[in-house]
């Protein structure tokens, strides 16, 4: 999703409803509709959470597409860390999910079984409505571990480096053959 002041001000903001783009979040949500110029796209679907329906809306309006909510693409819940700006617990327990310890998890958050079932439910629906080609707006965390989860050459890819708002990352497969990374591309900003 494009960038919010949650961003901005480097909080855990994870939560229903979450804070909004701001105006920077805005114009790069503009800017999917340029980048994905060309791109075949049949289908554009979005968290539960409003920002990325606003990121979405400008591609989906050039496109003459309704978005679909599944709110198993919403963020890694912090739990009690929410809105904190102490990053370092949540981190943490990310960091313990690519070791191994699949149960670590932020009091009041979820563990790796919990967030991989609901995001990869969520990615098997979509597979299930049979398109071609979609574009999936969701958040950072959760992009990192579902991507890195079914395509581990990701981390290699992109190293200790964040994942920018609004990168565009390609993959090509389904739940039951696997995933293929095929690009990922930073935006420019």
């Amino acid at each position: 999703h494009g960038r919010t002041a949650a961003n901005v001000g480097m909080l855990l903001d994870t939560a229903a409803p979450g804070m909004p783009l701001d105006e920077v979040g805005l114009e790069q949500a503009e800017a999917l509709v340029e980048r994905l110029a060309g791109v075949q796209v049949d289908a554009v679907y979005v968290s539960d959470l409003p920002r990325t329906h606003q990121t979405a809306a400008p591609l989906a309006s050039a496109l003459g597409i309704e978005p679909v909510e599944l709110g198993g693409l919403r963020e890694i819940q912090a739990g009690e860390d929410e809105l904190s700006p102490d990053w370092g617990r949540y981190v943490g327990v990310l960091r313990a999910w690519g070791t191994g310890d699949l149960s670590a998890q932020v009091p009041g958050g979820e563990t790796a079984h919990e967030f991989v079932s609901r995001f990869e439910d969520a990615v098997a629906a979509i597979a299930d409505a049979g398109h071609e080609s979609v574009v999936l707006v969701s958040h950072g965390a959760a992009i990192r571990c579902w991507v890195g989860h079914v395509a581990p050459e990701f981390h290699q890819r992109l190293g200790a480096m964040g994942l920018p708002n609004t990168s565009v990352i390609t993959l090509e497969g389904d739940p039951a053959s696997g995933w293929t990374l095929l690009d990922v591309d930073l935006p420019d900003h």
